[in-house]
């Protein structure tokens, strides 16, 4: 094994041990040996390997399907785009139906996320043990290991929380376990206390992480003080409408810790909004926008030839695509969302060249790996997870639910005004509820296809303008959340099936 190492990169190590583990069970934790143990944990480099190992899991985990992220937050809001039928079965998502036998068995199942959890729980186990000795090559070994862990303990979080957004009630595992096959089976926990394991994580990464980065190669795409504390905001504010869905009343405790978090994140982190001009620049990542980002950089070579951005998008921005792209914007959302033709949002970020079915290219920088001939396109755009534009717009969220239409009508108008040179704006006076309307549209021009939209929905009781599947009744019934892949009972016979799907899976 020793030898291995030597010859191979520390974070292929890693994912192939992670990726190749002979385990059934629901932790796909690492088989470890002894050469393994001697030769691994033993110097910074394995730490810092270990943990590009666990981004590298953790963004599998929501690219996988085609891209995940954005399936679950976006298109089962089937009246922001439309994903033609192409065999697969995926489009079925979009009439709110999880059970095609292909969905089911992959975007239904959560495996991938928790071997990025398994290996967050590794780096936990591990890298705390580490001395200073081991860590002697960092000019501070204290620093470094409390960098390493509040990055674990921030991607444990974000894995939760995204799980308990898809799922609702998921198992909660927290040790790594020295022996995967003899791992504990577990039930899945209900929702608050996962949430409060996403809060309690949020709060560890934020004691142990910093505002600034050692390495400015690390900027935005790991995570950092101002990364746990976007996820912390947004954690307060589902909890804070989504608990229970059988009242439109938000907790207000919750609503309150959303808004100092997201006023502290925004005194203290440094970040500011992308200059108009340069709009598309957000979306090709590390702006200073950027808050937290997975990084699909062809910088690096690691652009996507499968991203979200690219389904929407034919031959004249992608050499050898056709004319009839799999995925085209809802000519409805352009017409009840944009009121102006000189919204740069508009004009940056959708095509009409077929008017009656919109591309969106927000995420269109492509890169050839072989730019000669235009072959081998890569697409070269970060997933924006969170950033600037998103927590100010959380606070107009936040004013309404303190009744403050006022407040939310600025933050909203301050957005158009600033992407309009002639504006529509909100009219001063009106109602909460009629400023509520106002600013799901304007979520819906500002987030469009960054995998917030859903939720948005769902946190405001805005859905029925959108998700025409979704009436109050199933609503009320928890039925946004997904069933579980039947191949996960298998193995584990304390799970239970989410309880709108029992009989219909």
């Amino acid at each position: 094994m020793k030898n291995i190492i030597t010859k191979l990169s520390i974070l292929s190590t890693v994912i192939i041990i992670l990726s190749t583990s002979a385990c059934k069970k629901l932790l796909y934790e690492e088989p470890k040996d002894a050469p393994y143990e001697q030769t691994f944990w033993k110097t910074a480099k394995d730490a810092r390997g270990a943990m590009a190992g666990n981004y590298a899991l953790f963004r599998n985990a929501i690219t996988n399907k085609n891209n995940r992220y954005y399936m679950y937050g976006d298109a089962i809001a089937k009246n922001y785009f439309t994903m033609q039928y192409t065999g697969d079965g995926l489009e079925g998502i979009q009439n709110g139906d999880f059970t095609f036998q292909y969905n089911l068995n992959t975007l239904a199942n959560y495996t991938l996320y928790y071997k990025s959890i398994a290996m967050s729980n590794l780096i936990l186990q591990k890298a705390a043990a580490m001395t200073d000795a081991q860590l002697s090559t960092e000019d501070d070994a204290t620093e470094f290991r409390n960098n390493i862990l509040g990055q674990a303990y921030f991607l444990r979080a974000l894995s939760y929380f995204m799980m308990v957004r898809v799922w609702g009630d998921v198992p909660i595992v927290t040790e790594s376990y020295e022996d995967p096959l003899n791992a504990p089976q577990l039930p899945r926990k209900p929702r608050a206390e996962v949430m409060k394991l996403v809060e309690d994580d949020c709060h560890k990464a934020i004691n142990l992480l910093g505002w600034t980065y050692s390495n400015t190669g690390d900027a935005k795409v790991t995570a950092n003080k101002g990364s746990a504390y976007a996820l912390l905001a947004h954690l307060y504010l589902w909890r804070a409408t989504m608990s229970d869905v059988s009242t439109d009343a938000p907790n207000m405790v919750d609503v309150n810790s959303a808004d100092t978090t997201i006023n502290t994140l925004i005194s203290r982190g440094g970040y500011t909004l992308t200059d108009k001009a340069n709009y598309k620049n957000t979306f090709i990542g590390r702006s200073s926008e950027g808050i937290f980002e997975i990084n699909i950089s062809e910088n690096t070579l690691e652009g996507s030839a499968s991203s979200v951005g690219a389904e929407f998008l034919n031959g004249s921005y992608i050499n050898g695509f056709g004319n009839n792209p799999r995925f085209y914007v809802v000519p409805r959302y352009i017409n009840d969302h944009f009121y102006t033709d000189t919204d740069i949002r508009l004009k940056k970020g959708f095509d009409f060249t077929l008017p009656e079915k919109p591309m969106c290219i927000k995420y269109s920088n492509v890169t050839y790996r072989n730019p000669g001939q235009k072959l081998n396109p890569y697409l070269s755009n970060n997933i924006i997870i969170f950033r600037l534009g998103d927590m100010q717009l959380l606070k107009a969220e936040i004013a309404l639910y303190k009744g403050d239409a006022a407040t939310a009508t600025t933050i909203i108008n301050n957005f158009r005004k600033r992407n309009d040179p002639s504006p529509v704006l909100v009219d001063n006076g009106l109602s909460v509820s009629d400023v509520m309307d106002e600013y799901i549209i304007e979520r819906g021009r500002e987030m469009f296809l960054e995998g917030h939209l859903f939720y948005d929905l769902l946190r405001t009781r805005r859905y029925g303008f959108i998700v025409d599947w979704l009436p109050e009744a199933r609503f009320r019934k928890e039925g946004f959340y997904w069933p579980l892949d039947p191949a996960l009972f298998r193995n584990n016979p304390y799970l239970k099936q989410t309880t709108y799907w029992l009989g219909k899976v």
